[in-house]
Formats: C-alpha cells, sequence, structure tokens
C-alpha cells in the first residue's frame, strides 16, 4: 500500500487579522480554543517569531512554577526493544517488522538484562521498553514464544521484564507497550514509575481510510488511543503522550489533538510531557515519498502546545530528528530534550543517531539554559510519590532522585529488592475516627488535596450527564402497573422500556399502586419478617488517592482524619464484635498505598484463627483488582487465596451507578463497569456470594437506574446458569452528599428526593423478582421514619447492626453509625412488622442477642 497525499484536504490560510487577534489573545494568556490554535500553526516569518516570543514567555513560567527556572531537562536511557513484533501496520514504520526478520519474537530475559547492566555501567537511569502492540495476537510465532516461557500476554512478559531491571540493575523503567486497558494499566503500575503512548493524531480519517497512514492498524484508532491515555489517568500514572508532525493531518487536526490532550492533562493531571515529533520519511516504508515535515511547521507545533498545554505539562521535541535547529526549538518553547542513550540507538529511528550529552549540554547553555538530568517521572511525581508510585518502585526512585525530584547528580544505579516498604501494616493515624465520628467528628469538611486529587472541576462539569426523567404517559404508566402485578421481571426486558421508565418515575397515585404492589410481593416472597445481622463493619484503612469524587471517607496520609489498622487490631475489633453476638464482619477499607499486598489475606485468617464461626464479609470489587493487581496475580487467583484464607463473601459494593459515563464523573479512577462486573461474577464462579448496590441520587438519573438493575440481572442470570446461587441481596444506597467532594464542587445534587428513596426500592424488588430475593435499606442514610417508609414499600431487610460505621458519617448521614438489635426492632415495628435475627447468606439462626 502507498500513502495517497491526496487524504489531507487543502486548508485556507487565516487572515492578517485572524492571526493578530490569535497572538493578541496568546500573549494576554487567554485560554486559546481549537480555532485561535489552528491560525497560530499557520504563523511564519515575523508572525512565527512573535509566536515564538510568546510561547518562551509562557515556557518560563512554566519552569517558575515547577521550581525549575531556566532548566532544561533530559534522560539518560538504554533503548530496550522488547519486541519488534506488532499486530498494526503503520505505513511509517520501520521499527515494527515480521517474524521472519528477527532472530526471535522477543529479547530474552537474560537480553534484557544485559541492555540495562551496560546502561547502569554508562550511569544510566531509565530502561525505555519499547515494543510492537500485542503481536500475540497477530504472530503465531509470539503466542508460542510467550507461551513456551510461562507467559499468557506480552503485558506480563513485559511486567516480568520491568521487575528483573529495577532489582537487578536499578534502572527505572519506562514502559510503552501500546493500547491498554484500565486493567493491564492497573497491573504494570506497580513495575514502573511512568509509562507513555503517543496519542500521534485525532484524525479518525489517516486510520479509517484506505491509503492513511494508520489504516489496517486497530490501536491506531484515535478513540482507543484517546481512552488509553484517559485510562492511565484514571489509574494515576505518570504519562508520556505527545503527536506526530506530518503525517497527513490539517492544521485544525493537530490543534484538535493538542486539545484533546490538554483536556485530558487538566482533567487527570498525570500527563507529564508531551513530545511534538516531526514526521521524517524512512524508505522501504509506504510513506517513503511523503516530505518530511518543515522545520518551522515543527516550531510553530511547539509553540502552539506551549501555550495550550496546562502548566506542570513539559515540552519535549527528539533532539536527533531536527538536524541542526535545536535553537529554533529552544526558542519555540520546549523545556526537555527526552531520553538520550549514550548506549544503545534509538531504535524507531535508527539511521538518525542520538546526540552526545556534552552536545546537548552545549546546545542549552549556548540557549541560557541549564541542563539537568531528570528522572523518568518528572519532578512534580516524584514529590508526591505517595500519591503517583507504587510503594514498591518509591525507593527505586528515591535512591536516584534529588530533593527537588531531578536526578541526583552522580547517583549511581543499584538494584533494590521490589518489595513493599516496612510499616504498612502498623496501626496509626486517628484510629478512633469510628468513635469518634459521632462526637467531635471529622476535623475539615474535606481532604488537604482537594483542589487536585479529583481532577479538574471545570472540564468535569462538560461532562455530566444530561438530567431530567422523561416524559411519563398514563398509557405506559398503566402497562407498567399491570406487568408489575402480572410479570414483574419483565420489567427488565428492552422491549418494556416505556413501562419500566413510567414506573420508576412514577409519582403520586401511580407511586403509591406501585409500592403496593412491591409490598404485596415482598409478603409473597419473603414473608412479614424485618431481618437484620448483628454484625460490625471495621474500616481498616481511609488512606486513598483513587479520587472517588462521591467520596468524603478518603483522605491522604498526613491529613488530621487518616488512620490505618494494624492486622492485631482488626482481629481484636472482631473479637470485641464476637463477644456482644456479632455473627459478621464486614470489612472494607481505602486503596491504601502502603498496605502490603498480604494484608487482606492475612486479617482474614487472623480473625478465622480467633473466630472460626466469624463470617468474614469483605473487600469491595476494587478493593479485590487492586490487590490482584499489585499480586501480579488474575482476580481468580486472588480470590482463591482470600477463599482459602477463609473469606466468606464479599460486598458487591464500589458499583454506584454501572454506566462508565456517569462512574467517570463520580470517580476518577475506580474500575470501570465491565470490570466489577468481571470481579463479581468470577466470585461467584468461584461459590464466593456478594451482595449487591446502587447509589443513587447524585448527577445520574432513572434511564441510569435501569440500566444499572439490567445489568445486576445479568450477573445473576450467569451466575446462575453456572449453578452458583449469586447475589444474596440487593442494597439501595442513597447518596449522601453534605461533605462529599463532587456536591462541594456544585456538581451533584442533594441526594435522592423521597419519591426516589420509595421509588428505587419499590421497583427493585418487583424487577429482580425471581433473581434477587432480598431488598435491604440503609437506615444509616435513610434514618428510622424513611427506613420504615421503604420497608412498607417492598423492603425487608435492615442490613446490620454496623457497631460502627464511619464512610456514611464521613459524607454527613445524620443518623448515627450504630443500632441496638431493639432499635432496630422498634424500627421494623414502625412498619407494623416483626424484627428477626439472619445469617449473612440470609440463613435463619437463633439469636445471638435476644430482643428485650
Amino acid at each position: 500500500m502507498v500513502f495517497d497525499l491526496s487524504l489531507t484536504p487543502p486548508e485556507p490560510r487565516p487572515t492578517d487579522s485572524a492571526m493578530r487577534r490569535a497572538l493578541r489573545r496568546a500573549r494576554d494568556g487567554v485560554t486559546l480554543d481549537q480555532t485561535e490554535a489552528a491560525v497560530l500553526l499557520h504563523a511564519r516569518g515575523a508572525w512565527l517569531d512573535e509566536l515564538l516570543d510568546i510561547a518562551a514567555r509562557v515556557r518560563g513560567a512554566h519552569q517558575a512554577a515547577e521550581g525549575q527556572d531556566g532548566i532544561v531537562t533530559y534522560a539518560s536511557n538504554v533503548f530496550i526493544p522488547l519486541t519488534r513484533l506488532c499486530r498494526d501496520r503503520c505505513h511509517y514504520c520501520t521499527f515494527a517488522t515480521v517474524p521472519g526478520k528477527v532472530d526471535a519474537a522477543f529479547l530474552e530475559r537474560d537480553e534484557v538484562l544485559e541492555i540495562a547492566r551496560s546502561g547502569a555501567a554508562m550511569g544510566c537511569k531509565e530502561a525505555l521498553f519499547t515494543l510492537g502492540d500485542r503481536p500475540e495476537e497477530r504472530w503465531p510465532a509470539a503466542r508460542e514464544w510467550l507461551t513456551e516461557r510461562g507467559f499468557d500476554t506480552t503485558v506480563d512478559y513485559v511486567r516480568a521484564c520491568a521487575i528483573d531491571v529495577l532489582e537487578e540493575t536499578g534502572l527505572l523503567p519506562h514502559l510503552n507497550p501500546g493500547v491498554l486497558s484500565w486493567e493491564e494499566l492497573t497491573r504494570l503500575r506497580p513495575v514502573a514509575p511512568s509509562m507513555g503512548m503517543m496519542l500521534e493524531t485525532t484524525a479518525e480519517r489517516l486510520w479509517s481510510e484506505r491509503g492513511g497512514p494508520h489504516y489496517g492498524s486497530p490501536d491506531k484508532n484515535p478513540a482507543v488511543r484517546l481512552r488509553a491515555i484517559t485510562d492511565a489517568g484514571r489509574v494515576g500514572i505518570p504519562f508520556t503522550t505527545g503527536i506526530l508532525v506530518g503525517i497527513g493531518e490539517t492544521l485544525a487536526e493537530r490543534a484538535d489533538s493538542l486539545l484533546a490532550i490538554r483536556g485530558l492533562a487538566k482533567q487527570y493531571r498525570h500527563i507529564q510531557e508531551v513530545i511534538v515529533q516531526n514526521f521524517r520519511a524512512k524508505p522501504d516504508t509506504a510513506m517513503r515519498a511523503t516530505p518530511d515535515a518543515d522545520i518551522h511547521d515543527l516550531a510553530a507545533t511547539v509553540a502552539v502546545a506551549r501555550l495550550v498545554l496546562p502548566p506542570g505539562v513539559s515540552v519535549q521535541a527528539p533532539p536527533n530528528l531536527v538536524g541542526s535547529e535545536h535553537e529554533l526549538l529552544l526558542r519555540a518553547g520546549i523545556d526537555d530534550w527526552g531520553g538520550v542513550s549514550p548506549v544503545t540507538p534509538d531504535h524507531v529511528n535508527p539511521e538518525r543517531p542520538w546526540p552526545q550529552i556534552e552536545e546537548l549540554r552545549n546546545w542549552t547553555e549556548q540557549a541560557g539554559f541549564e541542563l539537568r538530568e531528570r528522572l523518568t517521572a518528572y519532578p512534580r511525581f516524584v514529590r508526591s510519590a505517595t500519591q503517583w508510585l507504587d510503594a514498591r518502585v518509591s525507593e527505586h526512585v528515591r535512591a536516584l532522585a534529588a530533593p527537588d525530584g531531578l536526578a541526583a547528580p552522580g547517583a549511581a544505579p543499584a538494584g533494590l529488592p521490589w518489595q513493599e516498604p516496612d510499616g504498612g501494616a502498623d496501626s496509626g493515624g486517628r484510629v478512633d475516627l469510628h468513635t469518634e465520628i459521632d462526637s467531635s467528628g471529622r476535623t475539615t469538611d474535606r481532604r488537604g488535596d482537594f483542589d487536585t486529587v479529583y481532577g479538574d472541576w471545570v472540564e468535569l462539569r462538560a461532562q455530566l450527564p444530561a438530567r431530567g426523567a422523561p416524559e411519563r404517559l398514563a398509557g405506559d404508566v398503566h402497562a407498567g402497573l399491570r406487568l408489575a402485578a402480572e410479570d414483574p421481571a419483565a420489567l427488565l426486558d428492552e422491549r418494556h422500556t416505556d413501562a419500566a421508565m413510567a414506573l420508576i418515575t412514577a409519582d403520586g397515585a401511580a407511586l403509591d399502586e406501585l409500592t403496593e404492589l412491591a409490598d404485596q410481593l415482598r409478603a409473597e416472597v419473603s414473608g412479614s419478617d424485618v431481618t437484620y445481622v448483628v454484625n460490625r463493619n471495621i474500616n481498616f484503612s481511609n488512606v486513598c488517592y483513587v479520587g472517588c469524587r462521591f467520596c468524603a471517607f478518603a483522605q491522604r496520609e498526613r491529613d488530621a482524619d487518616a488512620f490505618r489498622l494494624s492486622i492485631d487490631e482488626v482481629a481484636t475489633r472482631a473479637g470485641e464484635a464476637w463477644d456482644v453476638g456479632a455473627t459478621e464482619v464486614c470489612m472494607q477499607g481505602g486503596i491504601d498505598p502502603k498496605l502490603p499486598v498480604t494484608y487482606y489475606a492475612d486479617i482474614v485468617r487472623a480473625i478465622k484463627a480467633r473466630l472460626p464461626g466469624m463470617h468474614v464479609h469483605a473487600f469491595s470489587p476494587m478493593e479485590v483488582v487492586s490487590a490482584a493487581a499489585k499480586a501480579g496475580v488474575s482476580v481468580a487467583e486472588w480470590l482463591t487465596e482470600l477463599r482459602d484464607a477463609g473469606l466468606d463473601s464479599i460486598p458487591g459494593t464500589a458499583a454506584e451507578i454501572l454506566d462508565d459515563d456517569v462512574r467517570w464523573v463520580l470517580t476518577k479512577g475506580k474500575l470501570p463497569a465491565a470490570t466489577w462486573v468481571d470481579v463479581v461474577s468470577t466470585a461467584h464462579r468461584l461459590g464466593i456470594r456478594s451482595s449487591s448496590t446502587m447509589m443513587y441520587g447524585h448527577v445520574d438519573h432513572p434511564g441510569h437506574w435501569l440500566g444499572h438493575f439490567r445489568t445486576l440481572a445479568a450477573v445473576q442470570d450467569t451466575a446462575r446458569a453456572a449453578g452458583a446461587p449469586g447475589f444474596t441481596e440487593f442494597v439501595a444506597l442513597p447518596f449522601v452528599h453534605r461533605s462529599a467532594p463532587i456536591y462541594l464542587a456544585g456538581l451533584a445534587r442533594t441526594g435522592p428526593s423521597w419519591r426516589d428513596n420509595r421509588a428505587v426500592h419499590a421497583f427493585a424488588r418487583l424487577a429482580l423478582h425471581g433473581r434477587i430475593d432480598n431488598i435491604q435499606c440503609s437506615w444509616v442514610k435513610l434514618g428510622d421514619d424513611g427506613t420504615a417508609g421503604v420497608l412498607k414499600g417492598g423492603a425487608n431487610d435492615l442490613g446490620g447492626t454496623l457497631m460502627e460505621e464511619t464512610i456514611s458519617r464521613m459524607a454527613g448521614s445524620e443518623h448515627g453509625s450504630q443500632r441496638t438489635v431493639e432499635q432496630l426492632a422498634k424500627m421494623a415495628a414502625l412498619a407494623g412488622r416483626p424484627a428477626r435475627q439472619r445469617g449473612t447468606l440470609y440463613e435463619r439462626i437463633s439469636p445471638t442477642v435476644p430482643q428485650s
């Protein structure tokens, strides 16, 4: 295939007045839009000189803000071409090849270490892993090579090699494995301080149209690449990305690409540098006759990148691709030269050798700057290592870092164990928060990094789902009520969407009839008893940097309200609960980066060793998938270990709303909906039962609730088809707004209305009929009167006594953190029904705490 130059449409040049206006706005520091950025990309001659001057001033402000005034950086690295096989077919690339042209599908691990050791001996600090995308999915030779060595995927092999490099050489891996999923990024984060992937372009036509440079390359779909970069932000990985200049994109499309990166950088704050790389034609490629990118075009693009990108994001241009025009790039606003290797060639551009570091120093100093070496992760990430770096690579980074976060002069890399630091399982912080939350309360209404940990609130506002319920038609309401009476589970069928939506948004007499039908069905299925479990919640840590915007529980480690419990303290609290009649402990915590990966199974074993009869209900799907990734094992393997340690069931929390359009507003980095489904389904397959939940009343609407119920039904159908009982109950969780960050930022509403609460509980009873028999209400969130109200409209279970409850109370719930058996019985009596103690799996048990 030959690249088709006609794919690039002609672009009119902007008028002088448009150029003057764009330059004036840039000079005044106004945020540029796509049109203005595209205009500036046309700048040449005197216009270009002015553009470069403006960009240089902005670069200076960026350097000063980062504490690097007058400093231009570079990284000293070795280039590790782990595999040159790739499933993509980029028409300008000579790095990717076919199995017959390489000695082996991958470098062996000892070959990787040989390269890394040679770099360490020369003082390099970075191991740049570059490889093709998922070669095993195209090439049998790659698949066979991996299988013979015990690896399922390229990602598994990358992880193993990165650990080898850390332990044997001390070099810091920077991973470029191409497009990855949220799960794969989570799996690789513990083994590398940084990762990267070029966006290249947002011009979809260059991928989708025959003759385009990315045609036939599944991983070059711009939407796929943007999703991967976004997921890197959600996972919290310092990330490098960039664009290619001159591959057939228009200037408007180039501006689009830069603004797409700007949006992600502002939202997740994870993009550390943007590479502006000029296309250089290579022989033996389909684009061999395509002209090289013009150097002034490159300079203008560098300058515009500097102007549109937010502070904290560096701009880089590869020094080996620009001939002798290094001074021009410095004028244009770069503040980083990228990776330069004194040992290995640039395997992507082997015909253009790296400059020597002394050459870089001379070019930099002649332009009036100081050259400093940096690490793979930029200084702001190094200085905030607890949030951005896994604890097992933090020591490797610290060994090579100066106090300012740049590379320490003279620091020599040396292998260090890839292991968790000591002390992560010790009790510390405000360990009595579970009791003090009801007396002295929380110290402040928000955590100390409120303005940064959740991303950019302005950018987030643009992502809010459309609100408002659909118009209710009388015919739909009547059809829905008739269906609810005759075949309630059919409400979840797609063909009955209008009827279902009419019921879930019903009010007045229709809502009364809905709740009456739900209560009648509850009586048929569950009888008159209102059940409860005598249990204790144990939140073992609230240290977390995931950035859930609805969560007021999570804290930074240094915040006044942060705490972490030792294994012994957790077991002691479980023992205290057992002594007063508890049959269950429910354990969940923040995704604490300092908790040892063994902690989860160890607290289960500690409880079971002391209290063999205690039911351990623990670890949300988010905790499961995060811990499995840290351990480097599959979710199934991790759950199997927990089950064998004594785990009895898992809470189906972390669900919120199982619609990613809502989830990515509610949370910066929690697991996607599909991953939640996979974790819960895996647990069911392994014989581990779970609850199911839905948190509602924030940025969602009733259509999302219906979709959520359909997802839960599908998960339960899967479990039943496999012979597993699956879900024990559905728990409706009204959003508590008072201290929730997303409410404090003005994006969420004040929780669900009473109408919403009645409708959700009633609809759950009807729509989940035959799949989930138990509908639980949350007295913590509803209060006594609200609880009694939904008990009259479909709910049959009160949950537990709790003994301690910190998550909802930190968010501002006003209904306390514990209830006695007598108090729960009074709640049931408000609904005109008796209360009965149960076990976690809804089995009948003799009362352990008699009602007075």
